[in-house]
């Protein structure tokens, strides 16, 4: 008794899911690897997989034979009641149907129903994981964007901190105005709320990225790093594609559509069955009785034979075989819903790659965030020899600030924009 207590314990803490160990510094790959093992989506989606498992041992199973046995002792009453004869032994045996169930092919369509449905069900994990792989990849770039940011802000708040304790000092000298203190001050002050703005735009980013690797209990503290999603590098995948190419591997490959094919495969084979179930069952018996062995027994050994069924006389499925009729047909419609469904989703991220890319070269390699990088330096070096205006720093200043920013944000946008065609199309390009 205890050693299965013992067990049983044993099992439950089995059950209960290890605490999730998030890395200090978490990769790309490591973040996915997590995702694989305890995001909820896919846990959910495998216990789906493990019930249609188990309908399928179901189907598979054959009805057992039954089995039934009597005894008794017969009696006379001609004047005084009394025992009479030797004891009286029936004994019977039926096989429940099973032979006619699988002579008919109920049982294989049932079985097909089944196979049909594990199918879908091991395509719906493997769509599982597409769609909420790309929204794990989209919340890891959202935290590196602004990990970046975060980074990129403290550094220039800290030279606007520089900036104003320059200012207050040529102030107290005389050399500037208390206007000109006012707006040092002012641009010191817009950059502090910028930092924390940045600073809870990272946290928020952080606990949602955790959320989706599992974390259950506190706030794990820990950053990324991808160093190839800091610049503007083109997928291997994505070389020499145009959007009738992806869509052709969208169709071929996208596991929502080979779990409607399944879904689709499901319904027909039910409204087979669904026909095949008019045949009534058929139950084989095979029975011995005895009450005595001679041939003046009351009743001498007998062996005998039955059928047993039920007459299609009132009610032939027709209910069922509607039902299972307007399932398939469902299922057809949602095939070709969703078929239109994927040309508008690769159509619509491919246009939206492309707008997002054309965006990051126009500001990495079109020279916009060289230029503002570049002016900054130079007015600043005109600014403190006194060839520009604090107003043209500060304007310099601001613009190179809003610009970098702006820098990770579209690298944001276009590396979500990758993983959302990655999502349309059904296959992997990072």
């Amino acid at each position: 008794m205890l050693i299965a207590i013992g067990l049983a314990l044993e099992a439950v803490g089995a059950a209960e899911p290890a605490p999730v160990s998030i890395p200090d510094e978490l990769t790309l790959q490591q973040a996915l690897e997590l995702y694989r093992d305890r995001g909820l989506d896919l846990l959910l989606a495998d216990a789906a997989v493990q019930g249609a498992t188990a309908d399928l041992q179901v189907a598979k199973q054959i009805a057992n034979p039954s089995v039934s046995g009597a005894g008794g002792k017969s009696f006379v009453c001609d004047g005084n009641c009394r025992w009479f004869g030797p004891p009286l032994w029936n004994v019977s045996l039926g096989d429940q149907g099973a032979l006619f169930d699988w002579i008919v092919g109920k049982r294989g369509l049932r079985v097909d129903v089944a196979e049909a449905a594990l199918a879908a069900a091991r395509s719906l994990r493997r769509d599982a994981e597409r769609s909420t792989g790309a929204a794990l990849k989209q919340q890891f770039v959202a935290m590196l964007v602004a990990q970046e940011a975060l980074r990129f802000t403290r550094e220039t708040t800290g030279t606007l901190s520089t900036q104003l304790e320059l200012t207050e000092h040529r102030y107290q000298t005389g050399a500037i105005s208390e206007a000109d203190l006012a707006r040092v001050r002012t641009a010191k002050l817009e950059g502090d709320q910028v930092l924390t703005q940045a600073e809870a735009a990272f946290e928020q980013a952080r606990a949602g990225l955790a959320f989706l690797l599992g974390a259950r209990n506190g706030f794990p503290r820990f950053h990324v790093r991808e160093e190839s999603l800091l610049r503007l590098l083109e997928p291997p995948g994505l070389k020499d594609s145009s959007a009738e190419t992806l869509l052709g591997l969208a169709l071929a490959k996208r596991p929502d559509l080979v779990a409607q094919g399944a879904q689709t495969q499901r319904a027909q084979a039910a409204v087979s069955l669904a026909h095949r179930q008019v045949f009534p069952d058929i139950a084989l018996t095979a029975q011995y009785g005895v009450q005595g062995l001679t041939a003046n027994a009351v009743s001498p050994p007998t062996v005998s034979f039955g059928l047993a069924t039920s007459l299609p006389i009132f009610h032939q499925q027709q209910g069922e075989i509607s039902r299972a009729e307007a399932d398939l047909r469902t299922q057809q419609l949602q095939t070709e819903k969703l078929q239109a469904q994927v040309q508008a989703d690769v159509d619509s991220a491919w246009w939206a790659y492309q707008g997002a890319r054309a965006q990051v070269l126009r500001m990495q390699q079109g020279g916009l965030l060289q230029s503002a990088q570049r002016a900054r330096e130079l007015v600043t070096i005109q600014y403190q020899k006194g060839a520009a205006s604090l107003l043209e720093y500060l304007d310099a200043q601001r613009t190179y600030i809003g610009v970098n920013l702006e820098a990770l944000q579209d690298l944001a946008s276009y590396w979500n924009a990758v993983f959302k065609l990655e999502q349309a199309v059904g296959s992997a390009f990072v």
